[in-house]
């Protein structure tokens, strides 16, 4: 197993949500790829509004956050990882609120490059996913992939996956093909950034065997989906 990690943070309120297995598809992707994973749900923490440090004195938003709350648990799993993939429902155009609340509190990582001359985002490979059921999917990909991308943050090809349907997203062969390059594409370019790997010939797999593949990344994703939410209705 490498030792480089690719963490997964879904935005979901909803356990239960598309959102989730979509990114626990990708992770299992990534997994194959020889990386640790692991999953963040935003919904079971407390991490509350940004309040603007920055606007007061540049040098005031840094780590440690000012802010007490889960935020903290996020800052050091993003610390400790090389690729990030951020999931999130499409609420009116853009992402969630829980997802919003967190990228705004990510400023502490970005705007230490006015204190230690560095982004702590930077060199960090990230992809996203967007899943909705009506329009706007784009929208809120590339809103992530600015901010992320501004953050220092590398998008390697086929970094992201999104899917406009009121539809189970089992039905698409083609979501959970884009689902698993996207963990892939994630863990090769992390892999790469850390000297661990060299650049594919080809990112994205379109071929019978990756077909396979991707088939049997959902069902790993599945079980694991069904482990998440049991432990919901437990407690």
């Amino acid at each position: 197993m490498s030792a480089t990690k690719v963490i997964g943070i879904s935005g979901s309120p909803r356990l239960n949500g598309r959102t989730t297995l979509a990114l626990l598809v990708a992770l299992e992707a990534a997994k194959r790829e020889g990386v640790r994973t692991q999953f963040i749900s935003l919904a079971s923490l407390r991490i509350e509004p940004c309040i603007g440090c920055v606007s007061d004195d540049v040098r005031k938003c840094r780590l440690p956050c000012v802010i007490e709350d889960d935020a903290r648990l996020v800052y050091n799993a993003i610390l400790e990882s090389h690729g990030v993939i951020l999931a999130t429902p499409i609420y009116w155009y853009n992402m969630s609120g829980l997802m919003k609340n967190l990228i705004d509190r990510l400023t502490v990582f970005e705007n230490m490059v006015h204190i230690h001359g560095r982004s702590l985002m930077e060199g960090k490979a990230a992809g996203f996913i967007a899943i909705g059921d009506d329009t706007g999917s784009i929208a809120v990909i590339q809103n992530l992939m600015v901010i992320l991308n501004s953050m220092g943050a590398l998008i390697p090809p086929w970094a992201l996956a999104c899917y406009s349907s009121r539809s189970s997203i089992e039905e698409s062969e083609r979501l959970i093909l884009d689902l698993a390059n996207l963990g892939r594409a994630i863990a090769i370019a992390a892999k790469i950034l850390r000297g661990e790997a060299t650049p594919p010939t080809i990112w994205y797999r379109g071929d019978s065997e990756y077909v396979r593949i991707a088939k049997e990344a959902l069902n790993r994703a599945k079980k694991a989906w069904s482990a998440l939410k049991k432990e919901v209705v437990q407690s």
